[in-house]
């Protein structure tokens, strides 16, 4: 397995364990406030960041510097959008998840260059 995919998955399971942390204490406090949260860590960390990362575990011609760009655009993506969902739904200041939006659309924006460009699957 390719470092990129190898980075990809631990970001994702990284991803994972903090929706799980979110929704187990939602949860038990029962207030899902940030539900908003709890569903974009899931699926733009975990769900996304797992895709790429079998990708490039499928399709390692495809690792490269756009990939890595992939990978930094992605993962900041998967960071930023979550917490500027929350300061959006704590505090109404929503610039933050404007950013967050635009690092996770590049990213996707990125991946699709990069399977217009290698396909999937070993070349």
């Amino acid at each position: 397995m390719t470092p990129i995919a190898k980075s990809f998955l631990l970001a994702a399971v990284l991803s994972a364990l903090c929706g799980l942390g979110l929704g187990i204490f939602m949860a038990a406090s029962q207030d899902h406030t940030l539900g908003g949260v709890h569903a974009h860590l899931n699926l733009v960390g975990w769900v996304s960041l797992a895709l790429f990362g079998f990708y490039y575990a499928l399709t390692p011609q495809a690792v490269g510097g756009l990939a890595r760009i992939h990978l930094l655009l992605s993962v900041l993506g998967a960071i930023v959008m979550p917490i500027g969902i929350a300061l959006a739904i704590l505090k109404g200041q929503e610039a933050v998840v404007a950013i967050g939006s635009l690092l996770v659309l590049g990213g996707m924006l990125v991946f699709g260059l990069t399977v217009l460009r290698h396909g999937v699957g070993r070349a």
